[in-house]
């Protein structure tokens, strides 16, 4: 476990949660707000986690 960088774990969760966002967005009973923002949540995630990736260089 050690070996896992730092910023990799935000960086997958973003990439799901992103996915489920965008797999929620063709849903028609979902509120478009509401996949909106589980998309935005996930993007958000994704960036924090490059940051990390890119300043927890080796």
């Amino acid at each position: 476990m050690e070996n896992l960088r730092e910023g990799l774990i935000p960086t997958v969760l973003g990439t799901a949660v992103t996915t489920t966002g965008v797999v929620l967005r063709n849903n028609r009973s979902i509120s478009p707000l509401i996949s909106g923002s589980i998309i935005g949540f996930g993007l958000a995630h994704i960036v924090l986690g490059a940051i990390d990736l890119v300043e927890h260089r080796r």
